[in-house]
């Protein structure tokens, strides 16, 4: 199992798309989701198909968070400057997480 840290708090289990057709598929065909799905090598994302808005996190090399924003099902996210990987959650994670820009990830 693999877990997505701030700081060293556990803030949700993570799944990692590793290839290009998991990072392609991420999150759609689910009806929920619980925890944080981490698509490396993203710099955008969209919700064309899905059940559910999200909240997604635009991080750097180094897993700093350099943005973040909520897409409604049917959007699209530009491609983030300095993104490398991105971390999507179901709409509200971030928030009750006290995930922001500035927050340096590690998936242990």
């Amino acid at each position: 199992m693999t877990w997505l840290l701030c700081e060293g708090d556990v803030l949700a289990t993570a799944e990692v798309a590793s290839n290009f057709g998991q990072r392609s598929k991420g999150l759609l065909g689910r009806t929920a989701y619980e925890g944080a799905m981490v698509l490396p090598h993203t710099r955008a994302v969209h919700t064309l198909g899905m059940k559910f808005g999200i909240d997604v996190a635009f991080c750097d090399k180094e897993m700093v968070v350099v943005g973040v924003t909520t897409l409604a099902p049917w959007r699209m996210s530009l491609p983030r400057r300095g993104g490398r990987s991105v971390i999507e959650a179901q709409a509200g994670a971030f928030e009750r997480w006290g995930l922001r820009v500035g927050d340096h990830l590690e998936l242990r």
